[in-house]
């Protein structure tokens, strides 16, 4: 078999070099605070110094520091790089506490520490940022053209257009066919043929050729791949992957063949170990404030009408495996079989006391146990009976890509106002466009913006009957 080379990240190499330096900024600021205050540099500062290398490493991973755009623009990484130092402190004050260690630092020199890393780790971004916009702006090395007026090759053009973070300086789009045969939203000028843009490259025009024909011109792609062979430019392919709805998509590597999954879960390694401790302890606090409430709700389920008081209905979990979903029993009926009828306004199943629990939200309150358990998360996509998911899988569109997470007690749909009775077609589709969205776009950070947002209007809801 022919050898075909293994296909690897670009800016691999830059990623390392950030995490590198971050690691350096912080250990050199201890060194120097702990050398400034304390005369010395002990076990324990070089203990705490370890601790938050690890923590902030992983924490900014995570929350998207190390992301391709976050390497080119100040504005994107600052948030999520205050974030993961506050997560450090938090880590090192409760090891330091643990331990009875306390004692052993400087108040002065940690207090200079906590305060100055953060800002240096800016600066350090600002500078970088800085430099690349002064020095690269009208470079060679960032001159660069696309072949193709096609929709991935307009897509392209108006990222390239939309931000210069991306630090590539766009000459134009070059094209062999006729104007009556390219797309009547073409916004960008042709600067000209296959050939033309290949005598350029031959001399020293640009530097970057972006190939943005379809991918059913396999063939003619060859072609131009091997035209400009005669040249010293570097040749992209643009995939037309607009013709999938990717979900969580993934270069992998099976041996030396390259493949790419469309829909995948976000859920790998380290993500993985985050989304579960991040539900542990979130659902362990909560627990423990709600407590009383818990006990208050029970009663009131128990005097307002006959029948348990935890109603468990089967659901749909991650991969489509089912679970059981507590929720505190609200109506009279406890539907759990081939036919599920939602609750609709004025429902007479409901019992006065089910009616307030509903539209507060109160009734889902065991699900927090749910998440200890594993079958659920705190954000995610929110579960449906499942006569229902057999129900609407057949009419709406990707219904079962939601499946790819575990289902949450809260998630972007709810927050953004698609919370409780789907009366409608058109509300479950929104409700699935917005899961999915989620899925998409998943971070730590999004989880946490979800649920603070969801504390101000996530509970309430006038269409939760």
């Amino acid at each position: 078999m022919r050898d075909v080379g293994v296909i690897k990240s670009h800016g691999e190499e830059h990623i390392l070099a950030y995490r590198v330096v971050d690691a350096l900024i912080i250990a050199l600021m201890i060194f120097a605070v702990s050398a400034l205050y304390v005369g010395h540099v002990n076990i324990h500062y070089i203990l705490a110094t370890t601790i938050a290398i690890v923590c902030f490493s992983v924490m900014a991973e995570l929350l998207g520091v190390y992301n391709s755009p976050s390497l080119y623009s100040i504005r994107y990484v600052i948030g999520p790089i205050v974030l993961s130092w506050v997560f450090t402190i938090a880590l090192l004050l409760i090891v330091a506490f643990g331990l009875k260690i306390t004692q052993n630092f400087s108040r002065i020199a940690i207090t200079s520490w906590f305060v100055a890393t953060p800002i240096l780790l800016g600066l350090y971004r600002y500078s970088i940022t800085k430099y690349k916009s002064i020095v690269k702006a009208d470079s060679y090395e960032q001159k660069s053209i696309i072949i193709g007026a096609t929709s991935a090759g307009i897509a392209l053009a108006k990222e390239i257009e939309s931000s210069r973070q991306h630090g590539i300086k766009l000459i134009g789009i070059f094209d062999d066919r006729s104007p009556e045969r390219l797309p009547d939203d073409l916004s960008f000028p042709l600067c000209g043929s296959i050939n033309d843009a290949l005598e350029m490259a031959k001399e020293r025009n640009f530097r970057h050729v972006y190939v943005a024909l379809p991918m059913k011109a396999s063939r003619r792609i060859k072609d131009v791949i091997n035209y400009f062979s005669d040249s010293t430019a570097r040749v992209y392919i643009v995939p037309d992957f607009f013709t999938y709805d990717l979900i969580q998509s993934r270069w992998r590597n099976v041996g030396s063949i390259p493949t790419l999954s469309i829909h995948d879960t976000p859920f790998y390694g380290m993500s993985t170990f985050i989304k579960r401790l991040e539900d542990i302890v979130v659902s362990s606090l909560i627990l423990l404030m709600i407590s009383p409430v818990l006990l208050a709700v029970a009663i009131g389920v128990k005097a307002s009408s006959p029948g348990p008081i935890i109603f468990k209905q089967n659901r749909y979990g991650i991969d489509g495996k089912q679970i059981r979903v507590w929720k505190f029993r609200s109506m009279r009926a406890m539907d759990n079989g081939a036919v599920v009828k939602q609750a609709t306004k004025g429902d007479p199943r409901v019992t006065r006391f089910g009616a307030f629990i509903r539209r507060t939200s109160l009734d889902e309150l065991p699900q927090f146990i749910n998440v200890l358990q594993g079958r659920m998360s705190i954000v995610g996509p929110r579960p449906h009976a499942v006569s229902h998911n057999e129900e609407y899988r057949k009419i709406v569109d990707k219904y079962m890509l939601r499946h790819k997470v575990k289902p949450g007690i809260t998630g972007w749909a709810q927050i953004n106002g698609y919370r409780g009775e789907t009366d409608t077609l058109e509300k479950m589709e929104k409700r699935i466009e917005f899961d999915l969205i989620y899925i998409r776009k998943w971070s730590l950070w999004l989880d946490i913006k979800i649920i603070f947002l969801t504390i101000f209007k996530g509970f309430i809801s006038k269409t939760a009957y």
